[in-house]
Formats: structure tokens, C-alpha cells, sequence
């Protein structure tokens, strides 16, 4: 009876070994099932990283594309609305050699100058309307030089303007030069 009680042991720790044996290959099945499914998971979020970087890169090159070309025919409209100008001015050249009659001449000038005028105030093009005695603004004046002021009220102010400023849509394309006074 002994030898049975031994032999059902026996069987019993073997059973157990077996179980055991076979409960560790299960965990690591399922370790390796599990490292395949973050390795996919790992391959499939590389190849989003992948496709969005080029995506984006494509993205980044079209609109340099777009911004190159919109500069090239930003001035395009404004050139169109000066060859009219630019026509009357050959025109006007012209007739300077030939024409003797200066007040004609003049005329002609004014014309071609009031229809350049109307072209780039159409296009946002706005002269600083600036005169002697007005304060000093550095978002609006260039200060060239400083003199003695003739009077005391224009100590720190405008003296006298050198070149006029222009604005395009309300943006300073080019500051007045002005004179200040000390």
C-alpha cells in the first residue's frame, strides 16, 4: 500500500510539474503575444509619425510655394493701373520735343501727375500730411538733423520737412525726414 501511496505522489507531483510546466509556457505565449501586439502597435504609430512629417513637409512647401508666387503678382495689379501713366508720361516726353507751348506742356505734366496720384491712392497709398510745428513721432518721422529752434514753441518739434512720409492701408512704408528743433 505503501508502494501505491508513493506511486499516487509520484503521479501527483508529476501532474503538478506538468501543470506547472505548461501554465509557464502559457505566460510566455501570452508574454510573447503581448510584445507582438505593442511591436505592431509600435510599427503602426512610426508609420503615423512617418505620414504626418511628410504631410506636414509637403504642407511646408506648397505655401513657400504659394507665398514666392503671390509676391511675384502682388505687383502685378498695381503695375497694370501705372501703364496708362506710364503711356501719357512717353507721351508727354514726346511732345516736350516738339511742342513749344510751355503752358501746354504744363497742363499735360499736371494731368499725367493727378492721374499717378489717383492710381496709388486708390491702391492705399497715402501721403503724411506733416507741417512745421508738429510734435515729433518716431512710429511716423525720421529726424535727420537737429537745429537751434527760431522759436521757443518749436524746441522738440518739427522745423521743417525734407522728404514726405507715405502710408500703405494705414502701414509706414517710408518715414518723413524731418528737421527738429533743439
Amino acid at each position: 500500500m505503501k508502494n501505491d501511496q508513493e506511486n499516487e505522489e509520484l503521479q501527483d507531483n508529476t501532474t503538478d510539474t506538468e501543470v506547472n510546466e505548461q501554465e509557464q509556457q502559457e505566460e510566455v505565449k501570452a508574454a510573447e503575444n503581448t510584445d507582438t501586439a505593442v511591436a505592431a502597435e509600435l510599427a503602426e504609430m512610426k508609420d503615423k509619425y512617418l505620414r504626418l512629417m511628410a504631410e506636414f513637409e509637403n504642407f511646408r512647401r506648397r505655401t513657400a510655394k504659394e507665398r514666392i508666387d503671390l509676391s511675384k503678382t502682388a505687383t502685378q495689379d498695381v503695375m497694370t493701373e501705372l501703364l496708362p501713366v506710364l503711356d501719357d508720361m512717353e507721351r508727354a516726353s514726346h511732345s516736350f520735343e516738339t511742342t513749344k507751348d510751355t503752358d501746354a506742356m504744363l497742363q499735360g505734366l499736371e494731368l499725367v501727375f493727378h492721374k499717378l496720384k489717383h492710381v496709388t491712392q486708390q491702391k492705399g497709398l497715402q501721403a503724411m500730411q506733416i507741417q512745421a510745428g508738429h510734435d515729433f513721432d518716431t512710429e511716423m518721422h525720421e529726424a535727420i538733423t537737429q537745429i537751434p529752434a527760431p522759436s521757443d514753441d518749436l524746441k522738440g518739434k518739427i522745423v521743417d520737412v525734407v522728404e514726405k512720409g507715405y502710408t500703405l492701408n494705414d502701414k509706414v512704408i517710408r518715414f518723413a525726414k524731418v528737421i527738429i528743433g533743439a
